[in-house]
């Protein structure tokens, strides 16, 4: 499936514009979604609006072509090969090997990948990574201070780095609450000591979403992190059947509370990554004829990972606990504080 954004070069093709402002100017960026679509209200979503505002602030002629399969991976790369884009962001881990088998295949063609990084590097591809286990970090401290029952759920999408990182964060961000207030909330869902956990395999079944949130809700979670794209959204109607004094969510990626305005209430926040700024970064660079290969890095101190604001949550997160999180937060851009 295509979706077209009209661009530059199809203009200047046309003869519709025309001068050497316009031909020096004319770039094109094609973006390859993972298995979650373009509007999962997740990173291929994030990513793309940062494609959007790419073409928007910059003239860059933005298209996404969407994977429903993995199996539609190779052809879809195929069919942006050739001198149609002049940059190629695909989104996601599972992305690694095709993008590595294409991007060694053809050296000119500029890459860029979310969520994958190569040793060695290549040096057409910007892999785009994120310390997201420090964001993460955060959102366990706030959600082990703001459990009523003790206890927190957690699950993920796929045991794959891209997940298990947030999920890691998350619990150690608890563990963190524990040793410094001598509490004992405890975390279903994930070990990542063992790297054990639940896993629903798919990035888009809501209804999976809802069972398994039921799962952990059933058990006494109150407070639930699903790290898996679309199924979250499954997960947050739940907690907005049963009410948020019962079952609060966190999202994942984006602001969950603006991307699914309908259900924004169930969120404590969402734990983000910026895919938006690193990809509209990646393109700028290359329409600046600076594009380069190797790894562009979100952290907290560039604002490439964070917490969301808390929206309907605010008034309800003691003012004590806000300080705290503002401590550690600095302890971790100091680098005095590990969430390893």
């Amino acid at each position: 499936m295509y979706i077209y954004k009209p661009f530059v070069g199809a203009l200047l093709a046309a003869g519709l514009l025309s001068g050497p402002a316009f031909a020096e100017n004319k770039i094109s960026a094609c973006e390859l979604t993972d298995t979650g679509g373009v509007d999962d209200r997740s990173f291929n979503e994030t990513a793309w609006h940062g494609m959007q505002r790419a073409e928007k602030e910059l003239g860059i002629g933005a298209k996404v072509v969407e994977s429903p399969s993995e199996v539609d991976f190779e052809p879809n790369m195929t069919s942006v090969l050739g001198g149609k884009c002049d940059v190629i962001v695909t989104v996601g881990f599972l992305w690694g090997k095709a993008t590595e088998k294409f991007a060694k295949a053809n050296p000119g063609q500029k890459f860029s990948i979310v969520d994958y990084a190569y040793t060695p590097q290549l040096s057409n591809v910007r892999s785009q990574t994120f310390a997201t286990d420090e964001a993460a970090f955060l959102a366990g401290y706030l959600s082990a201070g703001m459990t009523k029952t003790g206890t927190i759920g957690v699950f993920g999408g796929m045991n794959i780095p891209p997940v298990t990182i947030f999920m890691d964060g998350y619990v150690r961000g608890i563990r963190y609450y524990n040793a410094v207030k001598k509490a004992s909330v405890n975390v279903l869902g994930w070990d990542p000591d063992k790297k054990q956990g639940l896993f629903v395999n798919n990035f888009r079944s809501l209804d999976d979403g809802r069972t398994f949130a039921q799962n952990l809700y059933d058990e006494g979670a109150d407070i639930i992190l699903p790290v898996a794209g679309t199924v979250g959204l499954g997960s947050a109607a739940l907690a907005d059947e049963l009410g948020p004094d019962k079952l609060k969510i966190l999202g994942v990626d984006a602001d969950m509370y603006l991307t699914n305005q309908k259900l924004g209430r169930v969120y404590l926040t969402s734990i983000m990554k910026r895919m938006d700024n690193t990809t509209f970064e990646v393109l700028k660079d290359a329409k600046d004829g600076k594009f380069a290969g190797g790894e562009q890095l979100g952290t907290l101190a560039n604002g490439g990972v964070d917490i969301a604001p808390f929206h309907d949550m605010e008034s309800q997160i003691p003012d004590d606990l806000k300080t705290e999180l503002a401590e550690v937060r600095a302890q971790i851009v100091s680098g005095k504080l590990s969430v390893k």
